[in-house]
């Protein structure tokens, strides 16, 4: 037990300056309650809008992304651990398993090549995932857009939506 005396001392004294430091906020903090004090915390965004808020389609896709790299990692990972053992040993396993993460790899890069091709890592609005959005080419006469003024639109994304 005298092995774990350390560390429940520290866990004691966390606990106790935790404590602390809320009954001191509590004992010196304002005491008036107001409409915007009551409202959740959002991170720093005013929480006006409702909850219901719609994200773009590029925020999961990002999400999806990630978590297929880190599977892809986690498996390599795996792959590399148990491949050393097996070229230490010698086992013919070494040479099939070799061939097998080639092909994995090649799919992977191929993957990654349809990914960054289709756009869905672009991060501007004329990406190539909605190419009928892309703004209208201005005439040549046609001043460009200054701030504050919108681009039109091609038709074609008009009608559609």
């Amino acid at each position: 037990m005298n092995q774990y005396l350390p560390i429940v001392l520290l866990m004691a004294l966390a606990g106790a300056l935790c404590a602390a430091m809320v009954t001191l906020s509590w004992l010196l903090g304002p005491k008036r309650r107001t409409p915007y004090k009551e409202a959740p915390f959002e991170c720093g965004v005013e929480p006006l809008p409702g909850a219901r808020e719609r994200f773009p389609v590029k925020f999961y896709i990002v999400a999806i992304l990630f978590i297929l790299f880190d599977i892809e990692v986690v498996f390599l990972w795996s792959w590399m651990a148990t491949y050393r053992e097996w070229l230490d040993a010698g086992s013919p396993a070494a040479l099939y398993s070799f061939w097998a993460i080639m092909v994995y790899m090649f799919l992977w890069f191929l993957g990654d090549a349809y990914v960054i091709r289709s756009g869905a890592l672009a991060w501007d609005e004329s990406t190539t995932l909605a190419p009928e959005k892309l703004p209208a080419e201005p005439d040549e006469d046609e001043p460009l857009p200054t701030t504050g003024e919108s681009i039109e639109i091609h038709e074609g994304a008009r009608a559609a939506s």
